[in-house]
């Protein structure tokens, strides 16, 4: 959630950390700081508010080669300028920033306090930085004397130390956060996201849990929490700087939605087998034998990767004819899940550091449960975790709001499916009818865009004077409608729930009239009848309804035209106006469209 940035070389940090908080603003946070060390003395300087209101306070004599930034999400004490990181040690010696949660904090803090220390802030934060500043005094190395204090502590963290008493160094250290090195021109940098190091380097290392790494302006060594040193091979990331722009759009989310022919097309090239009607999927690590020895799919992911997980079951299960579910990854671990052999485990997560996947994919390791990814950062934790995946290729995705690493993970399912599905028992017509299919997907996307007025003016009208939406959909069209709801929600704060149109019956109809317009997910499938009479159940409790399909009905107030597929594909295409529908109502709303409130892009505490 909060963001590191640390720069140690020749040039000024204050600009170099400013600029790289800058592109981890969409991570989500309400406070941001930077300190430097300039003649062996700490400068700090903090405030709560954007990253914009910390440039305005760093003054133009800010100077020093070494310093470390941050953006904090609070989680102990309310946002202020005082609970903001970084956080100095009682003799101002030591600046720590960190992502994470400390869970022995309150402990730990008890006893300092009983030695005589003073906090000044409500954070568990603070708690490390006057650990270190301790064990410093009594080290000969800084490195020694994180590690010293890391010993004591019970969480999560990536962190980031200086020391004004060795000002060419930056200590980090990595449990269950992330943190990547980027190795520049006789300069180094350090971060949370490579978002923040891709304008100055390409070149990048990612530290594992219970690493720590002592950068200095001529390179770095990495070493475990027990002082053995590791050996780490950097890696070139294949975004740039461009990624990272508007490109001419109002918002990230807007230009994201734009992107989906293209990200769509980059998670299907090359897998396309037109000789046998197969998906290539070589990093799956796993032979034809291997692929037909499982008899059941778990798919685990959170928030819009869990609602593309559920699309990504009813692909295996119609295609490969294996039981597949999909659930909450938040929950999974803890309800003691009995893990089976003969499963096949699959983790989806756009970051690849969500730390409840990451969480329970370690948990199936333990338990010698056979796990893939469907990761869209090369090099992240949960790809690195995994026994092997697939890649999305989409691009990163900047705003808080997945929409094209939904529609790629849905596609790389459908392949995924294709391929399990042809090592069994499809038949080579219906191998060759899907990738035909998968094939149409980038261009009817692309028509489907064309449709955004339309969809701009729907949005206007429905959702503001909406008290909340109902989104209802039957199999395949219940996890759209989940997605849906779940963009409109967290976007445009419009309470919005889903359900299966079917349920509607049994509860939910208690809610419908003139103030809860319902979103009706009604493609032409088998169960078309079935959910036109859903319809006419709304329609006679006087509620008004937007259907989303592939033609129009009379039941319905208004329609949003979708192009046909196939229909095991259909709902990858029924999702892109949904999309659309809440990035209009956002707008309409005067919502902070890319960092909406509360939230953030990776969520890397629990």
């Amino acid at each position: 959630m909060c963001g590191i940035v640390a720069y140690v070389g020749p040039k000024d940090a204050a600009p170099i950390l400013l600029e790289g908080l800058q592109r981890l603003e969409y991570r989500g946070y309400d406070s941001a700081g930077v300190a430097v060390v300039a003649a062996k003395a700490l400068k700090i300087r903090k405030v709560k508010g954007r990253v914009a209101d910390l440039a305005s306070v760093v003054p133009a004599r800010f100077k020093g080669t070494l310093g470390i930034g941050h953006t904090r999400w609070a989680t102990h004490g309310v946002p202020s300028d005082v609970n903001a990181h970084p956080h100095p040690s009682a003799d101002e010696r030591i600046a720590v920033v960190h992502n994470g949660i400390i869970e022995n904090a309150d402990s730990l803090r008890q006893r300092l306090e009983a030695d005589g220390v003073t906090f000044l802030s409500e954070t568990d934060t603070e708690v490390l930085a006057h650990l270190i500043g301790r064990t410093a005094k009594e080290t000969e190395s800084l490195e020694e004397a994180v590690r010293r204090a890391l010993k004591l502590v019970v969480g999560t963290y990536g962190i980031a130390v200086i020391d004004a008493e060795r000002p060419g160094e930056v200590v980090v250290a990595r449990n269950g956060s992330p943190i990547v090195l980027g190795i520049g021109e006789k300069e180094m940098f350090a971060a949370s996201d490579v978002a923040a190091l891709v304008r100055y380097t390409r070149q990048v290392v990612h530290l594992e849990d219970g690493e720590l790494a002592v950068l200095r302006a001529d390179g770095f060594s990495t070493f475990t929490s027990d002082a053995r040193e590791t050996a780490k091979e950097p890696f070139t990331v294949d975004w740039d700087t461009g990624h990272y722009d508007t490109g001419g759009y109002e918002h990230y989310l807007l230009k994201e939605i734009s992107e989906q022919p293209d990200t769509v097309g980059r998670t299907l090239r090359g897998r396309i087998d037109d000789r046998f009607h197969i998906a290539h999927l070589g990093g799956l690590n796993m032979d034809a034998r291997e692929s037909r020895s499982f008899k059941r799919v778990k798919i685990i992911g959170c928030g819009s990767a869990y609602y593309s997980g559920q699309i990504g079951a009813q692909l295996i299960e119609e295609l490969a004819r294996i039981p597949a579910d999909a659930e909450p990854a938040s929950e999974f671990r803890y309800r003691s899940p009995v893990v089976e052999a003969d499963t096949l485990y699959i983790a989806i997560s756009q970051s690849g550091e969500t730390y409840d996947t990451l969480a329970a994919v370690q948990e199936l390791k333990r338990k010698g449960g056979r796990v893939l990814g469907i990761v869209n950062t090369v090099g992240s934790a949960i790809a690195r975790e995994c026994d092997g995946g697939v890649y999305l290729h989409a691009g990163p995705e900047v705003s808080v709001a997945s929409t094209k690493a939904f529609t790629s993970t849905s596609a790389a399912f459908a392949l995924l499916a294709l391929h399990l599905g042809r090592v069994r028992d499809l038949s080579p017509a219906d191998g060759r009818r899907i990738c035909d299919g998968l094939r149409r997907l980038p261009e009817q996307i692309k028509e489907m865009l064309t449709q955004e007025e339309h969809i701009r003016e729907l949005a206007m009208r429905y959702a503001k004077d909406a008290a909340g939406m109902m989104f209802v959909g039957r199999v395949r069209g219940y996890p759209v409608a989940r997605e849906g709801a779940q963009k409109l929600k967290e976007i445009s704060y419009v309470h919005a729930e889903a359900y299966p149109a079917s349920e509607l019956k049994h509860g939910p109809l208690a809610l419908i009239g003139p103030e809860m317009p319902t979103v009706a997910i009604v493609p032409d499938d088998e169960l078309l009848d079935k959910n036109l009479t859903t319809l006419g159940e709304i329609r006679a409790r006087s509620g008004r309804i937007l259907m989303v399909g592939h033609r129009t009905a009379d039941q319905a107030d208004d329609c949003i035209v979708v192009p046909r597929n196939e229909t095991e594909l259909d709902p990858i295409l029924l999702t892109i106006p949904l999309q659309l529908f809440a990035y209009h109502a956002a707008v309409a709303l005067g919502r902070d469209v890319d960092k909406p409130r509360n939230l953030a892009k990776s969520v890397t505490v629990e």
